[in-house]
C-alpha cells in the first residue's frame, strides 16, 4: 500500500484545505493533486482515488470542448472551468490558441454578452456601480488578491460591433484579461476585469427580468465624469502599481478618457491605440508583399470612430517617421462616415474627426468616395456588415494592382465583407485581413489563409512591458514599436500564403518581445518606475508564468 507519509514543503498558515481548496480556482488541481497532496491538504474521499495529471486532463477537457454543439456552450464550458481551476484552463488556451481564441473572444464572446444575464453562472471581476458613488474605494478593498498589475475596464456602451449592452459588456474585460494571461503570461492573481455600471439605454435590456445590471438610463454630463474620476482616484490607491485599459467606450467618452487620464494614471484605450498598432503591423506586411513604399499609400477608412482615427493617427506617426511632413501625412487618410465623405465644408464633425476633414466636395457614398479617392488600401471599423460590395472592392482592384483590403470590424457577423469576397472580387490579388477569424480561401489554385488583425497581438505585450517597467505612463510610440515588432515576426512563408500576422502558435513569443520593447521605451524616456537593470528581457521572462506547470502554493 502506498505510504501516507506527506513528502511535500511546509504548508503556509493560511493555504486553503479540504472542500474550500476545491473550490479555488487559482489553486485547484483537481484530480491531478498526487495522493501526498491530498493527504497534507485534506482532500482524501473528495476526490476520485485516480491521481490523473494535467496532460489527462486536457485531454477530457478538449474532448467536451468538441463534444458541444454551439460555439456558445462551448464558452459557457470553458468559463465554467477558469471558475474552477485556472491553471488548467490556461494550459487548454495555451496549447489549442487556435481553436479556443475565437470561444472565449472575438466572435464568440459577443454572442456572450448578448447573452449574459441569461447564461449567468458565478461573478467575475467586479461590478461597480452607480449605487456605490461615494464608497468606491470601500469597494475596492473587497478584491482579494493585493497585488494586480492589469485592470480592464468599461462602461459597456460599446461593446465590439454590438452597441450598448451595459453591465452585460463583462464578458468583454474577462474575455481581455484572459487573453493577457494566455498570450503574455501574467498570472491571473495580477488580473482584474471591472464594468462600471452607469445605466443603459438599450431598450432590450431595460425590459429583460434577467438583465444583470441597473434597469435605468444612462448616467450622463458632468455626473458621469465625477463618477469616473471618483473611480480613478480610487483605483490608482488601491492599485497603485496598475496599468488602467480603457474598453469599448463610447466613442466622445473614450478620446475624451484617454486625453484627461493618460498623463496621470498609467492608462491606455484598446479600441483606439491597440487597434492603432495592430493594423499599422499588417500594413507593413501588407507592403512587403506589394513591395510598395509606405509613403506612395493612401487609405480610405470606413468609420471615423475610436478604431478608424487610432489607426490613422499610427498611419500618421509612420509616415513622419519616414520622412514626410505631418499635415500631408493626414491628407493621405479619409475617412468616410454615417454621413459621407469626412470633408471640410460639413459643419457636424466630432473634434476627434477634424483632423482628417481635408477639402473636397461632398460625397456620400463608399463607392463613390474610392473612386474620388484612389485609396490604396481600404480600412473597415463601421461595425455595418457587407458594406464592401463587390462595386467597390472591384473599385479597389482597378486602382491597385495588390490592394489592402483590411475588414476589421468584430465580431465575423460584423465585418464589412468576407475573406473569400474580396480574394474572388479581386480576382485573387486582395491583401486581406480581418477582425475575426475567417478559414482559408481555395482560389485559382491557391490557398490563402487570412490574416487576422486581432488586437491580442498587441495589448497583452504592452501590458506585460508596462508591467516589467512599472511605467509611469503607456505612451503612443510604445505601440508604435509594438507594430514595428510586431511586423518584423511575419515570416516569408506567411506572406507567401497570404498571411500579413504571424501564426497564433507565435503569439506568446511576439508578446514577449513586444514587452521588452516596451520597457526599453519606458527606461529610456525616463518614465519606468522599477529599478534600472540591464537585463530587462530576464525581468520580463521572470514575470511569464507556465500552465503547463502547477505550482503548489500562490
Amino acid at each position: 500500500m502506498e505510504t501516507l507519509t506527506p513528502r511535500m514543503p511546509k504548508v503556509p498558515p493560511d493555504f486553503p484545505r479540504g472542500v474550500k481548496l476545491l473550490h479555488d480556482p487559482v489553486r485547484n488541481k483537481g484530480s491531478a493533486f498526487t495522493l501526498e497532496e491530498r493527504n497534507l491538504l485534506g482532500l482524501r474521499g473528495l476526490l476520485p482515488p485516480r491521481v490523473m495529471d494535467q496532460d489527462i486532463q486536457v485531454r477530457r477537457v478538449m474532448d467536451n470542448v468538441r463534444g458541444k454543439t454551439t460555439d456558445l456552450e462551448r464558452y459557457i464550458y470553458l468559463v465554467s472551468l477558469q471558475d474552477r481551476n485556472e491553471t488548467l484552463f490556461y494550459r487548454v488556451v495555451v496549447d489549442h490558441l487556435d481553436e479556443i481564441m475565437p470561444i472565449i473572444y472575438t466572435p464568440t464572446v459577443g454572442q456572450a454578452c448578448v447573452q449574459y444575464g441569461h447564461i449567468f453562472r458565478r461573478p467575475r471581476g467586479m461590478f461597480i456601480s452607480l449605487e456605490d458613488r461615494g464608497c468606491v474605494g470601500d469597494m475596492l478593498m473587497n478584491w482579494p488578491h493585493e497585488d494586480v498589475r492589469i485592470i480592464v475596464v468599461t462602461d459597456g456602451e460599446r461593446i465590439l460591433g454590438l452597441g450598448d449592452q451595459g453591465a452585460d459588456g463583462m464578458g468583454i474585460p474577462v474575455g481581455k484579461l484572459s487573453l493577457y494571461s494566455a498570450c503574455a503570461g501574467i498570472h491571473p492573481t495580477k488580473c482584474l476585469p471591472i464594468t462600471l455600471d452607469v445605466g443603459t439605454d438599450n431598450p432590450d435590456l431595460l425590459r429583460d427580468p434577467l438583465y444583470v445590471g441597473l434597469p435605468r438610463r444612462r448616467l450622463r454630463g458632468q455626473a458621469y465624469e465625477d463618477f469616473l474620476e471618483e473611480f480613478m482616484e480610487a483605483v490608482t490607491k488601491r492599485f497603485p502599481r496598475a496599468v488602467v485599459q480603457l474598453e469599448d467606450f463610447a466613442t466622445a467618452n473614450a478620446f475624451h478618457l484617454l486625453e484627461k487620464y493618460r498623463g496621470q494614471v498609467a492608462s491606455f484605450d484598446d479600441d483606439i491605440q491597440g487597434t492603432g498598432s495592430v493594423a499599422l503591423a499588417g500594413i507593413y506586411s501588407a507592403l512587403r508583399i506589394s513591395e510598395q513604399p509606405l509613403l506612395d499609400q493612401r487609405f480610405l477608412f470606413l468609420g471615423a470612430g475610436e478604431a478608424g482615427i487610432g489607426i490613422g493617427d499610427l498611419i500618421v506617426a509612420a509616415m513622419v517617421d519616414e520622412g514626410m511632413d505631418e499635415a500631408e501625412a493626414r491628407k493621405r487618410c479619409w475617412f468616410v462616415d454615417s454621413k459621407g465623405l469626412v470633408e471640410s465644408s460639413r459643419k457636424d464633425l466630432a473634434h476627434h474627426k477634424l483632423p482628417y476633414a481635408h477639402d473636397h466636395e461632398p460625397l456620400t457614398g463608399l463607392l463613390e468616395a474610392v473612386k474620388a479617392v484612389r485609396p490604396t488600401g481600404l480600412i473597415g471599423v463601421s461595425g455595418v456588415p457587407q458594406t464592401f460590395t463587390r462595386p467597390v472592392i472591384e473599385a479597389m482592384g482597378e486602382i491597385s494592382e495588390r490592394p489592402m483590403i483590411f475588414a476589421l470590424s468584430n465580431p465575423t457577423s460584423k465585418a464589412e465583407c468576407t475573406a473569400r469576397q474580396a480574394y474572388t472580387w479581386t480576382r485573387g490579388r486582395a491583401i486581406f485581413a480581418s477582425g475575426s477569424p475567417f478559414d482559408p480561401v481555395d482560389y485559382g489554385g491557391r490557398t490563402f489563409v487570412p490574416g487576422q488583425g486581432n488586437n491580442a497581438y498587441i495589448f497583452p505585450g504592452v501590458g506585460l512591458g508596462a508591467i516589467a517597467a512599472d511605467t509611469r505612463e503607456v505612451t503612443d510610440e510604445m505601440f508604435f514599436e509594438a507594430a514595428k515588432v510586431l511586423a518584423s515576426m511575419v515570416t516569408d512563408r506567411d506572406l507567401q500564403i497570404g498571411r500579413i500576422y504571424p501564426s497564433l502558435g507565435m503569439i506568446r513569443e511576439v508578446s514577449r518581445r513586444i514587452a521588452i520593447r516596451v520597457a526599453e521605451i519606458a527606461y529610456e524616456r525616463g518614465l519606468a518606475r522599477a529599478a534600472q537593470t540591464d537585463d530587462i528581457e530576464g525581468v520580463v521572462g521572470d514575470l511569464i508564468f507556465d500552465p503547463h506547470e502547477y505550482s503548489h502554493y500562490v
